[in-house]
């Protein structure tokens, strides 16, 4: 019954029905709170980057309960961060030394179909490039994902690592290593939410300085 009202619900979807959506949302808002777009149009100085999949059904500020300026938001297949990415790595950059966020977050979800392809063998197109990603963080986490055999469990674990290896990867960047050079208060965390509960779990993977990250990834800032 749900799955069919979900997609009455889609059905109901159209180009117009989103302009209508729009001007609906825009006179609620102001009955509401008649300023509040003379201050969203002022600026912003969000305090928190989230980098999240773009799965529709993770919105950033409705999971988490915020107002549009409170998170600057980039988001891709799987949540993945890689270092050559300059889309990724511009919109960090911008976050870090322009916004001066405070915390960066890495929020994956359970069930994330981007996630479920790297544990597969098919191909599934261009996206198979970027998947490549996920399989090395399978690969890293072999021993552990071998002795994983139920599907649902390994895949969730997967989520899992792949979120917390994206947020070591931000942490091991040189942006986020000469902000803490620097004496900025900036944190990278892992986050994973669930599609079921619509809870987020932490993953209890934190950096807030160089001292938190792996001395391997350390370096020094140019003087």
């Amino acid at each position: 019954m749900c799955a069919k009202l979900e997609k009455q619900h889609t059905d109901q979807i159209t180009y117009d029905s989103l302009l209508k959506g729009n001007k609906e949302w825009v006179a609620a808002t102001l009955k509401e709170d008649p300023q509040f777009f003379d201050r969203l149009s002022a600026g912003q100085a969000p305090p928190v980057l989230w980098i999240g999949c773009s799965d529709s059904r993770v919105p950033a500020n409705q999971i988490t309960n915020t107002l549009p300026g409170d998170i600057f938001v980039h988001r891709n297949i799987a949540n993945v961060v890689t270092h050559t990415d300059m889309n990724l790595l511009s919109v960090l950059d911008y976050s870090v030394n322009v916004l001066k966020v405070k915390h960066i977050i890495v929020c994956g979800h359970y069930g994330c179909g981007g996630v479920n392809a790297a544990l597969g063998d098919k191909q599934v197109g261009l996206i198979d490039n970027w998947l490549r990603n996920i399989k090395d963080v399978i690969r890293i986490h072999e021993r552990e994902m071998s002795t994983i055999k139920d599907p649902q469990k390994r895949s969730d674990r997967l989520v899992e690592l792949n979120a917390i290896e994206s947020a070591a990867n931000v942490m091991s960047t040189s942006i986020v290593q000469n902000a803490w050079a620097s004496g900025q208060e900036l944190s990278v965390n892992a986050w994973v939410y669930s599609l079921k509960t619509g809870l987020i779990t932490d993953m209890l993977v934190s950096a807030s300085s160089g001292d938190d990250i792996s001395p391997v990834f350390k370096m020094k800032a140019e003087k």
